[in-house]
């Protein structure tokens, strides 16, 4: 053979086998193409509407591969749709000389939400996703409507609280609060201070008048130690058990006593035993010259005793100075008649005539029996019979003188 017809049937041999290896590659493992090329699709639709799920994929055509048909399933969520008898399908092939085709168009009620959901349509191993969602949200109106109004109320509820809280409690205590008339006591409160000026004016020109003259109250002034060498004096002693409560003001000339400035601690215990939770009084423009320890005392004892701060707006009635100082003050007692007198004198029925207002001795009417029980009491005839024997003595009497 010459060299022309060798090299030729080499390159036949080489064609074929060449031809051989493309032909053993199935056409069924090739992608199909779909259309469109998106294998993703976001549909949105709202309950009760109608939608259409359109799936057309182009596969290579081979005529001597009449085994590689093409499979098209549907699935939702993963699970293949096998009632499609609930649904409408329609299915058409496509073919040319190169190209066959399949075309599947699903038509879905979205009656419920669970026909909302994932819809597949697979073709051999490829997938095209329809991802369908409702625009019909769930009516969250009522449930926000109804959190908005509890949260505005709840807030107004607090700011309330915050401006009101005293009047509701003043009010409560003078309605629903326990007296304290039948412990023997003379007085409502013990008023320690300073004889300083600024003192002085404050206990006898603003505090004094206003617990007495709207609150009703009667004080017991002291401007002397009250607590020498630490100790409660004699006089303290004898005035605390007369009085209910311990008001002192603890301005800065009377923290420099020596007991202040010293024992404070040792102090603070000795009046906690003399008095039912003590108030103390500092001025806010002296607040700053309190020493800490002192600061640190009151902070500890804050259950046992109260604390008020005389501020630049306390001087109105309506602060919240005397709001506080009246709830830490005793309940009053109230008398809505013209009688007046000491609350435990009318309502222990006192008896003893220099404390009651109309005693028995300034009565000077006569006594209506005499005789009392031991006596005879006469009717009206012989109160007449007595008189008429009276009358015809007297006129004897009479005719007697006459006649001598």
């Amino acid at each position: 053979m010459g060299r022309i017809q060798v090299l030729l049937l080499l390159f036949v041999c080489v064609w074929g086998q060449f031809t051989v290896v493309i032909r053993a590659e199935s056409l069924c493992g090739v992608a199909p193409q779909f259309k469109p090329s998106a294998v993703w699709t976001d549909i949105w639709e709202p309950l009760g509407s109608r939608v259409e799920l359109n799936c057309t994929a182009l596969m290579v055509y081979n005529m001597s591969e009449y085994s590689c048909v093409p499979d098209l399933q549907w699935t939702k969520d993963g699970q293949p749709l096998t009632n499609l008898s609930a649904l409408t399908q329609n299915m058409s092939w496509i073919a040319d000389d190169y190209h066959h085709g399949l075309s599947s168009i699903l038509t879905l009620s979205l009656k419920t939400q669970n026909d909302f959901g994932l819809y597949r349509c697979k073709i051999w191993n490829s997938t095209v996703t329809f991802n369908i969602q409702s625009t019909t949200f769930p009516s969250h109106t009522g449930a926000v409507v109804a959190s908005v109004i509890l949260l505005l109320s709840l807030a107004l509820a607090a700011l309330i609280y915050s401006k009101c809280h005293l009047n509701f409690r003043l009010w409560y205590k003078n309605r629903y609060g326990d007296y304290e008339i039948d412990d023997g006591k003379m007085y409502d409160a013990y008023i320690s201070y300073i004889n300083s000026e600024n003192d002085r004016k404050f206990v006898n020109f603003i505090l004094k008048p206003h617990l007495e003259n709207k609150y009703g109250h009667k004080l017991l002034l002291n401007d002397t130690d009250i607590l020498p060498g630490a100790e409660p004096s004699a006089e303290m002693l004898m005035d605390s058990s007369r009085c209910r409560r311990l008001i002192v003001v603890l301005s800065q000339p009377y923290l420099e006593q020596e007991w202040c400035t010293t024992n404070f601690k040792q102090g603070l215990f000795h009046l906690l035993e003399l008095s039912r939770k003590p108030i103390f009084i500092i001025f806010q423009s002296q607040q700053k010259h309190v020493s800490v320890d002192i600061i640190q005392q009151l902070r500890e004892h804050q259950a046992r005793i109260t604390t008020l701060i005389w501020g630049a707006h306390s001087m109105t009635p309506s602060s919240g100075f005397w709001k506080e100082l009246a709830l830490a003050m005793p309940r009053k007692v109230v008398f809505h008649t013209k009688s007046s007198g000491d609350p435990q004198t009318l309502l222990q029925d006192d008896k003893d005539p220099m404390l009651t207002l109309q005693p028995d001795y300034l009565d000077c009417r006569p006594d209506p029996d005499p005789a009392g029980d031991l006596g005879k009491t006469l009717t009206t005839k012989h109160l007449y019979s007595n008189i008429i024997m009276f009358q015809n003595e007297i006129c004897k009497m009479v005719m007697k003188n006459m006649s001598v």
